[in-house]
């Protein structure tokens, strides 16, 4: 029993250190210094971890970061299946965990975490390795993450004083940057909601959810206010086709452009879409990134259908755009992002501007640490592309 509890001890203790920064974020707590030492000490027990130990580790980190994903379950009456989902998840993390560790060497141990910070499994990008250091003394960067790895070998590998040469590449990995980017000139709303997901999409319910976004567009109106957001969905309907709300949205619009999340309707396919409303006129940007397995099955066609028709009673995957959209706002440029997207590389392409609104509906997984993840994940992406993100959700 001992043994075993002595096998366990060291996976444990890294996963819990490599996952601390999201737990002190949630409840409040931000310290440089430990999320620094946390980060630090669970990259070193990486680098000398056995390979069983290494695959009990991306266990556990992924159950950390990830136990939550199947709280979507719920609300499709699939609750049953959220243990299989979270031990499934953690057994590809473990397994990648364990590749990481093939070769019993240190340097290509590094290799493969270097590696692995480029792999994710059907799309899915959250485990971003450098993330731990995004509120520490040190940069969040590839760059900044590999010469993290380099003095953590030297530490290991070097002979006594040379072990201090481990300095120079933790002081080329400082996060030097105090860049701030200054706030569009004009005013605006962010609307957070707290709407939970298991009224949302109940029809009953839908005169409610109108009133209170009208409600919140008056105030912004009254507040003298030049651009109000809304959350991704929170108009839970195909606006588009909704001609009575889009005229009443058009009208108010003369006073305050309103950006507000809604499904769309094409011909035989939906989107998950961002309308802007602005002086009457109305501009739709379409969902770029969709959520694997949430909005699309990142698998083969027949095995997509068959997973459609068994598990969302046959429903297709969302459609999505070709490229971003970009919305220009009383002469300030945004880029549109819905939810997920807004943590992924590929809606930061050719940007035209440092000014990025976010819109998500995070009811899915209320009560969890997801938003918390999702906002380090957004600093993260803050930093990496210098841009300043407006990020507001239901939830």
């Amino acid at each position: 029993m001992i043994k075993l509890s002595m096998y366990f001890f060291k996976p444990l203790l890294t996963s819990i250190l490599f996952s601390s920064f999201i737990y002190f974020e949630y409840f409040g707590i931000s310290n440089k210094f430990i999320n620094t030492t946390f980060a630090l000490f669970s990259f070193f027990l990486l680098l000398t971890l056995t390979k069983k130990e290494m695959f009990l580790s991306g266990f556990f980190i992924s159950i950390l970061w990830f136990w939550w994903i199947g709280y979507s379950f719920v609300y499709y009456e699939l609750t049953y299946l959220i243990p299989f989902i979270i031990v499934g998840i953690g057994l590809i993390y473990g397994g990648l965990f364990y590749l990481t560790a093939f070769f019993n060497n240190i340097y290509s141990r590094a290799f493969g975490l270097i590696c692995l910070s480029f792999v994710y499994p059907f799309g899915f990008n959250w485990l971003q390795l450098e993330l731990p250091f995004v509120n520490s003394y040190l940069g969040s960067s590839k760059i900044d993450f590999i010469l993290i790895l380099i003095a953590l070998i030297i530490i290991i590998q070097a002979k006594k004083y040379l072990k201090y040469t481990a300095i120079i590449p933790l002081l080329c990995a400082f996060n030097y940057s105090n860049t701030t980017i200054s706030p569009p000139n004009i005013k605006i709303s962010q609307a957070n909601t707290s709407i939970p997901q298991n009224i949302k999409w109940d029809k009953g319910y839908l005169p409610y959810i109108i009133n209170t976004n009208l409600k919140l567009i008056d105030n912004a109106i009254e507040n003298k206010d030049d651009l109000i957001i809304l959350p991704e969905s929170s108009f839970p309907l195909l606006l588009n086709t909704n001609k009575q709300l889009l005229e009443i949205l058009r009208n108010k619009s003369k006073q305050i452009s309103i950006l507000v999340g809604s499904l769309h309707k094409g011909q035989d396919v939906y989107h998950n879409s961002t309308y802007l409303f602005q002086n009457k006129d109305i501009q739709i940007a379409h969902k770029v990134v969709l959520i694997p397995f949430g909005e699309a099955v990142p698998l083969p066609q027949k095995l997509r259908n068959l997973i459609n028709d068994i598990f969302y009673n046959g429903a297709k995957d969302y459609q999505k755009a070709k490229e971003p959209t970009d919305f220009n706002i009383k002469g300030v440029v945004f880029r549109n992002a819905i939810c997920y997207e807004a943590t992924t590389d590929e809606i930061f392409q050719n940007l035209k501007s440092q000014y990025m609104i976010a819109i998500s509906n995070n009811a899915w997984f209320i009560p969890s640490t997801q938003p918390t993840l999702q906002k380090l994940l957004l600093k993260y992406y803050s930093k990496k592309y210098n841009i300043k993100i407006f990020s507001v959700t239901n939830n």
